[in-house]
């Protein structure tokens, strides 16, 4: 016969207590700043509102069916609906649980793509062609193609640097890299809700971290205004980069799986 383990009577508020703290604490950090948090607060007014009027109401005028009705579906909906009105932080959490090294993988193949990349981005840097790519890495960023101009080529720095050319139809929006190909051009991401970063970093920099919150990306930004080279990865970036520790960063986070080096707080647009 099996044997259950029997807290102290004490113990066990105490515990559950606890549990309930711990959840939700990590859940209001993890939500702060997003849009959801407004949200959130509106959800748990109305569900208060609903449990301290509904239900006494209910109770008061002994309206079993619909007593019924709030307790065995009332919380069915409401897990739906909180699936359905945070699914974006849900697909973040996702997205951060496999770039847990107990479940990301490391990423293989050929890396010569990566000095094509670190190329362009020193002379575009020079010229200050601003430019924004978009590297996948676990997570497929084929969501992202839609309306995008489809290219499927091999990636090379004069092909990039000809995409993002200022008089190109097609320089405005960020490439997408695929298995080290160039699958697309003109692709449009989310822009970041991080409300913690400076008020100068403009729409390119700010798409970059939106699209690494999305996925497990690594994204390469060059900045129009001041040729500044970046690079955005898990909703962080690494600003003011040169030539070798651009690449030393994306050999490390492309093969190696390593993490970033410490995250500017600041970087200029």
């Amino acid at each position: 016969m099996a044997h259950y383990l029997r807290w102290p009577d004490f113990l066990v508020p105490l515990i559950e207590i606890g549990i309930l703290w711990v959840t939700f604490y990590y859940l209001l950090k993890y939500i702060q700043g997003t849009r959801g948090a407004g949200v959130l607060r509106g959800l748990i007014f109305s569900l208060v509102l609903l449990f301290l009027v509904v239900m006494q109401v209910t109770e008061y005028f002994q309206l079993d069916r619909i007593q019924h009705i709030l307790k065995n579906w009332f919380i069915p909906a409401l897990v739906t609906a909180v699936i359905v009105i945070f699914q974006p932080e849900l697909r973040r959490g996702l997205v951060r649980m496999g770039q847990n090294p107990l479940f990301a993988g490391v990423l293989k193949g050929d890396a010569v793509f990566i000095d094509e990349i670190v190329e362009a981005a020193t002379l575009m840097s020079k010229d200050r062609t601003g430019a924004l790519l978009a590297i996948e890495r676990e997570v497929s960023l084929s969501g992202f193609l839609e309306g995008a101009v489809r290219i499927d080529a091999d990636l090379t720095s004069e092909l990039i640097e000809t995409i993002f050319f200022t008089g190109s139809p097609l320089h405005d929006g960020a490439v997408i890299v695929q298995h080290g190909r160039v699958t697309a051009a003109g692709c449009l991401f989310p822009l970041t809700d991080n409300p913690d970063l400076a008020k100068t970093l403009g729409t390119r920099h700010r798409a970059a971290i939106g699209v690494t919150e999305e996925s497990d990306c690594v994204a390469v930004i060059v900045s129009e205004e001041t040729g500044r080279i970046s690079i955005a990865v898990k909703g962080q970036l690494l600003a003011d980069l040169d030539k070798a520790t651009l690449e030393a960063h994306l050999r490390r986070l492309l093969i190696r799986e390593a993490g970033p080096a410490a995250p500017v707080e600041e970087a200029a647009p």
